[in-house]
């Protein structure tokens, strides 16, 4: 990646800060799946930077993703408690991407919401030490100075860490391609009211999770077969959704975090983004439903976030 243009207006600390916000947001979401925290943490970050003695600092790159990873930990302990206490699924704040997150597929599988759901039942120190190490590729020295823990206890966390993910994350050959095809297809057959269509595309033992926080009606545990999440979907087109009329209702096809998604969209606002886990067929496994108007945030500002680890 290239640096940034040069801004004259900056000074040569804020020059530094600015090269590496987009990394430090990238580190950041990754370890608390949530833009708007993520925004905060790499906000605090910059406070701490500002007031830092910078002639200290060998590494700027190293020191400010010590930070924020520091932070975001903090973070991550804090929020625990309100996670568990959660109505119904709790589900990472969706973001929409672009850049190179989206072109490399090991940068967009670890910014997926599925992932980030798997991430989430990680203890807040096996997460960061499994996003510093497999996703940014941080040796286990650099870790440990970043969440003051000994070397050898970040070992530990890693091993934990990597063993959880691959139980609980097979990984699956499904090309790119494929799942936008896929992803296309369901866009239509759901728009269009078509139940054999999406039972066509759904792994029989599909799993959809809706998060809506209490704030609007979802089901509050997921919802599982093929037939009864084709037929959920389906409705889409004939039943008032949180207030809005199917006339009023736009659909999008987009990409969020890293992969082929959808914004349901009514009247000034983002209504819900849905999006998707594949097998090495193609077919869906997972689709993740995101309704609480509070993770809306992201989606409804229209950024596209550049999600890539360099």
């Amino acid at each position: 990646m290239t640096d940034l243009p040069a801004h004259p207006e900056l000074d040569p600390g804020q020059e530094v800060f600015h090269e590496h916000r987009r990394l430090l947001f990238s580190v950041a979401y990754r370890l608390l799946g949530s833009a708007a925290d993520a925004e905060d943490a790499v906000q605090d970050a910059w406070i701490k930077w500002s007031a830092a003695d910078r002639s200290q600092v060998a590494d700027p790159k190293a020191y400010l993703t010590r930070i924020v990873s520091n932070l975001a930990l903090e973070r991550l302990r804090s929020t625990r408690h309100k996670r568990e206490t959660y109505v119904g699924p709790w589900l990472p704040e969706p973001v929409l991407t672009g850049g190179d997150a989206s072109e490399v597929v090991t940068e967009a599988e670890s910014v997926s919401m599925a992932m980030l759901v798997v991430l989430e039942t990680l203890s807040p120190l096996e997460r960061a030490v499994f996003v510093l190490k497999e996703v940014f590729d941080f040796n286990y020295a650099e870790i440990a100075e970043a969440v003051e823990r000994s070397e050898a206890a970040v070992r530990q966390a890693a091993h934990r860490a990597r063993e959880h993910v691959r139980a609980r994350r097979p990984r699956f050959a499904a090309d790119r391609s494929r799942q936008r095809e896929a992803t296309e297809r369901f866009f239509a057959a759901a728009t269009g009211g078509d139940v054999n269509a999406l039972l066509e595309l759904l792994s029989p033992d599909v799993t959809l999770w809706t998060d809506g926080g209490g704030k609007v009606r979802q089901a509050l545990s997921p919802v599982v077969g093929a037939a009864t999440v084709a037929a959920w979907f389906a409705a889409i087109g004939t039943v008032t959704y949180q207030g809005v009329e199917p006339a009023d209702m736009k659909a999008e096809l987009v990409e969020i975090n890293g992969g082929p998604g959808i914004v349901f969209r009514g009247p000034g606002r983002v209504i819900a983004t849905v999006t998707f886990d594949f097998d090495a067929d193609g077919r869906i496994t997972a689709i993740h439903n995101v309704a609480n108007p509070d993770k809306l945030q992201a989606v409804s500002g229209g950024t596209a976030h550049d999600l890539g680890t360099q």
